[in-house]
């Protein structure tokens, strides 16, 4: 199992680097998984997509939205809607952490929720509405994780439910590599298909 008091100790990137030995890749092609070969969708999964949009958007629009509510009316359903709850997947729960982040002069404390799916995806949920934090600060400890993992290279989706990041992390190489931010507060469109794309593309690397 991932040991995880190192997280505790890394609240930035520029610690991260420095404990954990790794850098980012600056290498074009390092996360070529967020581009080649994406699985198509069908056309009752982008409904479901569209209606976990909405659905969200309307919890959002109520007040502050905790983790578990996330699991529970977004994350949950999004990996049943692609399969992932039922052979040949599992996906496992790990334990809450506990971690403080720096936000200009204060340190916030906050909650990482994980779950697992085939030891290679991490999915890491944080309460942005509560704490106030976006995707990009949570980047630190996910890598803690990451590098912890009996696997390499290792994935991870990191969400607030609105935003969602993916991340790529190789031990063997000491890089890792972020994508572009999708969120659901577009106007247009639905980013939810492109990041059930890449979670469809990630889970059989």
């Amino acid at each position: 199992m991932v040991t995880l008091g190192i997280t505790k100790a890394i609240t930035n990137l520029t610690e991260a680097h420095a404990r954990l030995g790794i850098a980012p890749s600056a290498d074009a092609t390092f996360f070529t998984e967020l581009r080649e070969s994406l699985p198509p969708l069908s056309d009752t999964e982008k409904a479901r997509l569209d209606q976990l949009k909405q659905r969200y958007l309307y919890y959002a629009d109520s007040g502050a939205i905790t983790e578990g509510t996330v699991n529970l009316i977004l994350l949950s359903p999004l990996l049943e809607t692609l399969g992932f709850i039922d052979p040949p997947y599992q996906v496992r729960g790990e334990k809450y952490v506990r971690f403080e982040i720096e936000d200009g002069d204060t340190l916030l404390d906050g909650l990482i929720d994980a779950l697992v799916i085939h030891d290679r995806l991490w999915l890491i949920v944080i309460e942005s509405k509560r704490y106030g934090f976006s995707v990009r600060q949570a980047i630190a400890q996910t890598l803690a994780y990451m590098v912890g993992g009996p696997i390499s290279p290792v994935f991870a989706l990191i969400t607030t439910g609105e935003d969602y990041l993916f991340v790529k992390c190789d031990r063997d190489s000491s890089h890792y590599a972020l994508s572009d931010k999708f969120t659901l507060s577009t106007v247009e469109g639905n980013e939810l298909y492109a990041v059930a794309q890449i979670l469809k593309r990630l889970v059989n690397v």
